[in-house]
């Protein structure tokens, strides 16, 4: 009632609809009987005077005659309003489940635009500030695509539970030192539950979820761990096979521990590295890392021959459905490097595989294949004719790859000469400006020249 009265007195008196448990007020009353009057005769009509008191309420502040809905929790269930994007939480409730709850009224399947969560807070009140803390920034609440995910709300274990220890610690609680201690005790009792829940959760995406969904999933900065560009995971499983016996990996976080120099003419730091963890804790592993590099050369250089490999699909720990129709088939594959000098160079990987019944695979299903977990068996010798086959079909991707570079340079040439024309059109009028101006001023002073002359006289 304190918001209803509030805005009472305000610009939006009348575009405010009261939403509760019992919605016995008069204008809700007033609501409901203009909306069963509306709809008499219709499916829309349940019978339920309940449910249709909900309803009514809800396509009300659907309407252009109102624009904001006040509720209590009674609101946070059982309705829909996809057609609002903005969530207002002025009293915080403790128990993370129910502000779910609250945002996924608006956060849901067919929202057109993002969400926005307001949250108010007293900052004078040093207990709110922490419990606000601990929902932002260890639950990750308002984060994200899905906000309060599934793995982080089942790790804290019953919504209710947690707004126990909330308000336990609210009751005993009065000295800032010593809410500061109870909470970080708090979030340390979470962290262990929570971590492995992520990682749990991580893997079952990445074995469950096909590679292609991924590719086009938008994942956010803090969740990059979820999925490696495609070099970076080419530069990890390259690195994983570089110094096998030298270092030991942790697939779940990707980082790995070196344990020996796998170089003797170089001193790299003995110790844990982690993909793009700025933090001191851990060396930042990257391509251009000098580690990274060695390895990357010392691939390069090397020369297996022509190989017998047995690739794993299952093996592999994302789903590759286009790979399914190929599962089980035999053929050849073959990978060169191609560079393009233009204004700069540009360096291509380009793969060929083709299957022994005579399929050529698209090139970018035939790079999926060399992702795969392999088994590289003996050396093949006497190689057949098929080689011919696969240069010649390397041959036509990279002409197409040279003259997609062309006509991209042509572009780009094309698109620099016109600013260059558009450069010397400003130049030339603002330089036909200029004289102009200057011829004014001389016929200008021409005429006041003769002015003084003719007064002299």
């Amino acid at each position: 009632m304190y918001l209803s009265q509030i805005l009472a007195n305000s610009n939006y008196k009348d575009k405010v609809v009261l939403f509760n448990g019992t919605n016995t007020d008069p204008a809700s009353q007033l609501i409901y009987q203009k909306w069963v009057a509306k709809h008499k005769g219709s499916d829309k009509i349940s019978g339920s005077k309940s449910a249709d008191l909900r309803a009514a309420l809800v396509d009300h502040f659907k309407s252009d005659e109102c624009q904001i809905m006040i509720s209590t929790e009674a609101g946070a269930e059982g309705i829909n309003l996809q057609f609002c994007n903005i969530v207002i939480n002025y009293d915080l409730p403790w128990n993370p489940q129910r502000i779910e709850q609250r945002i996924g009224r608006c956060h849901r399947y067919g929202q057109k635009f993002d969400v926005v969560v307001v949250n108010f807070l007293d900052k004078n009140n040093k207990a709110d500030q922490r419990v606000y803390e601990l929902l932002d920034e260890k639950l990750k609440l308002f984060q994200g695509v899905f906000g309060a995910s599934d793995e982080i709300l089942g790790a804290i274990g019953s919504g209710i539970d947690f707004e126990k220890r909330i308000a336990m610690l609210y009751s005993q609680l009065r000295k800032p030192e010593k809410i500061q201690e109870q909470f970080e005790e708090l979030q340390a009792s979470l962290r262990p539950e929570i971590d492995e829940q992520m990682k749990v959760t991580r893997r079952q995406l990445l074995e469950n979820l096909d590679e292609e969904v991924l590719e086009k999933l938008k994942i956010t900065d803090h969740d990059s761990q979820l999925y490696f560009h495609q070099y970076e995971r080419w530069l990890w499983e390259l690195t994983r096979f570089g110094l096998e016996g030298m270092a030991d990996f942790d697939p779940d976080d990707f980082r790995f521990t070196l344990l020996k120099q796998p170089n003797p003419q170089e001193n790299y730091n003995i110790g844990p590295y982690y993909f793009g963890k700025n933090d001191s804790e851990f060396n930042n592993y990257r391509l251009h890392h000098p580690l990274a590099q060695w390895i990357v050369n010392k691939a390069k250089n090397g020369n297996v021959g022509t190989r017998n490999i047995q690739f794993d699909l299952s093996g592999h720990d994302r789903n590759i459905s286009v790979l399914e129709p190929v599962k089980g088939k035999s053929g050849w594959i073959g990978a060169w490097q191609v560079t393009v000098d233009s204004f700069e160079a540009e360096d291509r990987i380009i793969v060929i595989a083709l299957t022994d019944d005579g399929e050529l695979l698209p090139e970018e299903d035939a790079k999926k294949i060399l992702a795969l977990p392999a088994l590289m068996k003996n050396i093949v010798t006497g190689v057949p004719s098929v080689q011919s086959a696969l240069r010649q079909n390397k041959n036509l991707v990279q002409e197409a790859f040279i003259t997609d570079n062309a006509l991209r340079n042509n572009r780009f040439f094309d698109e620099e000469v016109d600013k260059l024309d558009q450069w010397a059109k400003d130049q030339k009028t603002s330089l036909e400006t200029e004289i102009k101006t200057l011829d004014f001023d001389i016929r200008n002073r021409k005429t006041e020249a003769k002015k003084n002359v003719n007064a002299g006289g």
